[in-house]
């Protein structure tokens, strides 16, 4: 980023720091403390994503960081606070039921299909001679083969799973949402504005996520609780019962269902306060909730593990209902989360005027304007010149349009991009808990069939993979036609852009436009996301039916009809158990190479560095938000500077890197951020985050950047599937977007390039000219620095 390899780090630490050249470290010991040129600096922040081993296990939290994505993703209607807030509670109840669906998979792999009917059946505990102390038979009725102190035996994973959870939240709560931002003064409550990442509070989550911490932990100690419990209850109840048991049985299913009724209320509570920085904990609350359900699960395993003459293990655990029960209320918070998202689009795009002066250009200024462009890769900031950022890709949009969109006319899915969203993280945390449950009944069972399995929803789930599947091929096909036909369009725009009058190479204009065309293939994601989410949405509530009505697999359920609905059903359950299977290896290959190979973690970090962006609103076990540690780095990184010299600076930042300069320049009180420039390249910042997350990054957001801070420069290329224009309406559009950069950039051998020169798409940007141009317009631009005060001048 500097191009330079001595340099020194001036301040922060292993995880992320600002370097500087080693010979521009006393750049300030100049009259006034300020620098008498451009000195760039490099704010490096990969360790917050991809960092150390512990990344690797963030890939079994995929489903959590997804929901907590849906949060940030309502449409653009500020004023509607109640829409708003029902939003955000949907999409925290949507997080709470993943919770419990991980948790209960664990039940089901560790208490039914290993503790109860394994080690209650005598083929295969003979087949798993570890299992011989809880086995009846093979123990000849030892102590520890009754079924209920075989489940609170086996519970301790479950537990375990759910105190990790808790530890690893906890750990990084302290790391990254610990993190102070600049002091500022609070704003009112309701007070409008372009977007919230400019309130004091939007990066200092602490007491939110602490709350909801508490909140999931707990949900997941009843959930042991409640399949440990329910079993010797319902034994409890036969005729012939004990009395006592059977009213201890009763009073813990009134304890489970207060201790949910507690865990709901604490999701339900008001969100985040972003309007000022909340430093206050609910100590009482954050600690008192997870013990206090802790407590109960030690009593429910004392209960369960009573001895009960004649009880027998036969079946499956009575929790079949359990995963039919959480899938039909994901599906109904994603119905209604997808209602709520509807009337805020429908509210934002009725209430938009025509772009005024506050979201256009109001300066007819004298901002940097176009000239050719390039750009640069990594990001870099120069004090008195720049402060900087750097980053790993983000997601980019579509090409140049020849005019300008309405505000709301980008909008993913109509506004129903976090519903879509939502609707995929509960199919990924079903699929992977069901992928868990079959692997490990078909380890435990073999071929010899003498178990009863996971429940059959699981099996009805798997059994429409393939279908998903197959639609997902459909969809692929057609975008690979018209990609197909892009790319034979774009020849001519090739031949025209060099002015090549006639052919010539084939080849290379072949390879130029197929990489143009298949670089507006990143805006076609609403478009498969919506399709996936929908078809989920329908196929899921079919295996529900399914599963509910005949309580038997697929193969099962069709027995005795036609035997092409037989073979199909068959095959569907086949296939999508193998599917599942596979999909269930590759994740532990992918997780177990992160682990071991520093690059296989820069390449999973690219997913982390949207998906944890954000704070954990509304899951507390998704990964970290490392924004809340970097964005406040940049802060005051460039406030102090700005303030302590006096001078301007110019922050740089290449793909997710622009994010961050663009959310660090939001934080800045408006005279900071007056005395800065903004250059970005490869950036996202339109096409990836302003489609998904229009509330926070919409081009009235947009807008409003561009007119607070001192000017502005974006560069990209036709050929980057991540970064393009910003697409500000009106004027603010050509004052801010320079032509698309010319990729590669010269068609064939000159005297300049004497060897063909490659293609870059989204890295490289500072090895084209054009960055050194814009950067040193952007200087230019900027205000000189004050002139050193004179001995003795008043």
């Amino acid at each position: 980023m500097l191009g330079d390899p001595r340099t020194v780090r001036i301040t922060g630490d292993d995880t992320a720091a600002v370097h500087r050249r080693a010979d521009d470290v006393d750049a300030e010991t100049g009259p006034g403390g300020a620098p008498d040129r451009p000195v760039p600096e490099a704010y490096v922040w990969c360790n917050l994503t991809s960092g150390n081993r512990s990344r690797a296990l963030w890939l079994l939290l995929l489903p959590f960081m997804v929901v907590n994505l849906a949060h940030w993703m309502r449409p653009p209607a500020h004023e509607h606070t109640r829409l708003v807030r029902l939003y955000g509670l949907l999409v925290r109840l949507a997080g709470l039921t993943l919770t419990v669906l991980l948790v209960a998979a664990a039940c089901e792999v560790a208490l039914d299909l290993t503790a109860w009917q394994c080690a209650g059946t005598r083929a295969c505990a003979e087949r798993h001679t570890w299992l011989g102390f809880l086995s009846p038979a093979l123990s000849h009725g030892g102590w520890w083969s009754l079924p209920g102190r075989r489940l609170a035996l086996a519970a301790l994973v479950p537990t375990a799973l759910t105190v990790l959870l808790w530890y690893l939240s906890h750990r990084t709560w302290r790391a990254y949402e610990s993190s102070e931002p600049l002091t500022r003064a609070p704003e009112a409550e309701h007070r409008p504005g372009p977007t919230a990442l400019s309130r004091p509070g939007f990066w200092y989550g602490r007491r939110l996520v602490a709350r909801l911490r508490a909140a999931h932990t707990a949900a997941g100690l009843l959930t042991v609780a409640a399949a440990v419990g329910t079993a010797a209850a319902r034994e409890d109840r036969r005729p012939g019962g004990p009395p006592l048991l059977d009213a201890l049985g009763w009073c813990l299913v009134a304890a489970l269902v207060g201790g949910a009724t507690a865990v709901v209320w604490v999701v339900c509570r008001r969100g985040r306060s972003e309007h000022r920085l909340d430093r206050a904990l609910d100590a009482h609350l954050v600690r008192r909730l997870p013990l206090a359900t802790l407590v109960l699960l030690g009593l429910t395993t004392v209960y369960a593990g009573w001895s009960r003459p004649g009880w027998h293990a036969a079946g499956r655990l009575p929790g079949d209902t359990t995963f039919g029960a959480l899938a039909l209320g994901q599906g109904l918070t994603v119905l209604a989360l997808a209602l709520v998202a509807a009337l805020l689009h429908r509210a934002a795009t009725e209430g938009e005027a025509a772009p005024e002066d506050g979201s256009g250009c109001d300066d007819g200024d004298d901002r940097a304007t176009g000239a050719p462009g390039g750009a640069p890769e990594g990001g870099t900031a120069v004090p008195g010149a720049g402060a900087g950022a750097s980053a790993a890709p983000g997601e980019r949009a579509a090409t140049a349009p020849d005019g300008h969109p309405a505000p709301h006319g980008r909008v993913a899915l109509h506004g129903l991009g976090g519903p879509a969203v939502a609707m995929l993280a509960c199919a990924l945390g079903g699929v992977m808990s069901g992928g868990v449950a079959q692997r490990v009944a078909d380890w435990l069972d073999g071929t010899q069939s003498s178990l009863d399995g996971p429940p059959a929803l699981l099996t009805w789930q798997a059994s429409v993979i393939p279908l998903v599947l197959l639609v997902l091929l459909a969809l692929a096909a057609l975008l690979g036609r018209a990609t197909w036909r892009r790319a034979r369009a774009e020849r001519a725009e090739v031949r025209r852009d060099y002015g090549i009058a006639d052919d010539g190479d084939p080849g290379r204009t072949g390879t130029i436009a197929r990489a143009r065309a298949m670089a507006p293939l990143t805006d076609r994601a609403p478009l498969l996301v919506g399709v996936t989410a929908v078809s989920t949405l329908l196929l899921g509530a079919g295996a529900i039916a399914g599963a509910l009505a005949t309580g038997r697999t697929p193969s099962g359920a069709t027995e005795g009809a036609y035997p092409f609905v037989h073979g199909a059903a068959q095959t569907a359950q086949a296939l999508g158990s193998w599917l599942v299977g596979l999909g269930f290896l590759l994740f532990v290959t992918w997780g177990r190479r992160a682990y071991k190979d520093p690059s296989a973690r820069r390449t999973i970090g690219i997913l982390w560095d949207v998906g944890t962006f954000w704070p954990r609103a509304a899951h507390p076990f998704a990964p970290p938000c490392y924004a809340e540690r970097a964005v406040p780095d940049l802060t005051w990184r460039m406030a102090t500077w700005t303030r302590a010299t006096g001078g301007r600076l110019v922050i740089s930042g290449h793909s997710q890197g622009s994010v961050l300069a663009a959310a660090a320049a939001w934080q800045l009180e408006p005279r900071d951020r007056a005395r800065v420039g903004l250059l970005t390249y490869g950036s996202p910042l339109e096409r990836l985050y302003g489609r998904w997350f229009p509330a926070h990054f919409g081009p009235a957001a947009l807008s409003a950047l561009h007119r607070d801070v001192d000017c502005w420069r974006n560069l990209y290329r036709l050929t980057d599937p991540i970064g393009g224009p910003v697409r500000l309406p009106g004027d603010c559009g050509p004052a801010v977007d320079r032509a698309p950069l010319k990729d590669p950039l010269e068609y064939g051998r000159t005297a300049r390039h004497p060897l063909p020169a490659p293609l870059l798409g989204h890295s490289d940007y500072q090895a084209d000219p054009a960055f050194a141009e814009e950067r040193a317009l952007l200087l230019g631009r900027l205000l000189p620095l004050p002139e050193p005060r004179q001995p003795g001048a008043s």
